[in-house]
């Protein structure tokens, strides 16, 4: 059965961020992602530890963190932190870096540092010592009275980085759209770096993530998800696509902003056609989105986590609660 998940950035008061989680909780979501960019949105870490007071059964990740911002030292503290508090409620959802660098002028992690960084996190949660590379120092979480049991997601659209997801990841948050081409050919490539571990793809938690609107009216579902599937599809894309969809898809690159990362009222939000709405995102009628959500579920998806938008102001309530409704029509 497919599960479902919500990722929700900070974008509102923490007060705000926490009736979204407990209203996920009640209508039965499994997992709730937080977005971690300290630059535009609210503090990831303080959401996390609101939002989970009171809570008794849903599961708390980063929509995704990353390891610069955030020392690995920092990081797994947070973490163990927060599934000590929770009960081990916990995934750690986690990438090279995106908006929360990028809106410094810095780089992204390569893909072997991001290997090594999760590797360091692991040590330390299983109570190692690691070493400090630019001091040398040895360093452990101290109050640690035995390992933590934390998962740890590799967020990936790009193939290489869906290959090393495959092989060295707990689960993996597909970035790669809603086209079921798209899916499976993302599918593929996690498969082939799970072999290199000897695993396969029933060994990690595939977890589809999806800006998405639920409207009767369609057009205004689809304006409101345009500026996240500009950020989609600037990436390298899973699959060949139009010719004309591909000269969009460099305008679009051409012009996106940062400090606008996941704003429906952005600029390169303009250029997005509507064929790359159908192609990256869950848009449309309720009709339209559980016929999709049917497609997405015959291709071996665990779990779909809609990044849900609104208009400036209004309630993400409101697509949370249609949002679980269509998943339990399944």
């Amino acid at each position: 059965m497919l599960s479902k998940g919500v990722g929700l950035f900070p974008t509102e008061p923490v007060g705000a961020m926490r009736d979204y989680v407990h209203l996920a909780e009640s209508l039965g979501y499994d997992n709730v992602w937080i977005g971690d960019s300290q630059n535009i949105w609210r503090e990831s870490s303080t959401v996390l530890g609101a939002a989970a007071v009171g809570t008794e059964r849903i599961v708390f990740g980063t929509g995704v963190t990353n390891a610069v911002t955030r020392h690995p030292s920092v990081l797994a503290s947070s973490w163990a932190t927060l599934a000590e508090y929770t009960g081990n409620r916990v995934v750690l959802g986690i990438g090279t870096g995106d908006s929360s660098l990028r809106t410094m002028g810095l780089t992204p992690q390569k893909l072997a540092e991001l290997e090594a960084s999760i590797a360091e996190l692991r040590e330390l949660f299983a109570r190692n010592t690691v070493t400090e590379p630019e001091s040398g120092a040895g360093y452990h979480l101290n109050y640690l009275s035995e390992p933590a049991r934390i998962p740890v997601y590799i967020a990936a659209s790009a193939p290489k980085i869906l290959k090393l997801s495959g092989r060295i990841a707990d689960g993996v948050i597909v970035l790669v759209g809603t086209a079921p081409e798209f899916i499976e050919g993302a599918l593929r490539t996690i498969e082939e770096g799970a072999k290199e571990s000897g695993r396969t793809l029933e060994d990690l938690r595939i977890v589809l993530w999806t800006p998405t609107a639920i409207d009767t009216d369609r057009t205004r579902a689809r304006d409101l998800v345009r500026a996240h599937v500009s950020r989609v599809c600037i990436r390298p894309l899973p699959a060949p696509i139009d010719p004309d969809l591909e000269a969009a898809v460099n305008r679009i690159r051409e012009s996106y902003d940062y400090y606008h990362h996941m704003d429906t009222e952005a600029a390169h939000a303009d250029l997005v056609p509507d064929e790359l709405v159908d192609l990256f995102a869950l848009a449309g009628t309720p009709e339209e989105c559980l016929k999709r959500l049917r497609d997405i579920e015959s291709l071996g998806v665990d779990q779909v986590s809609i990044v849900p938008f609104v208009r400036p102001g209004e309630s993400r309530a409101g697509t949370i609660r249609t949002f679980a409704g269509l998943v339990d029509q399944l």
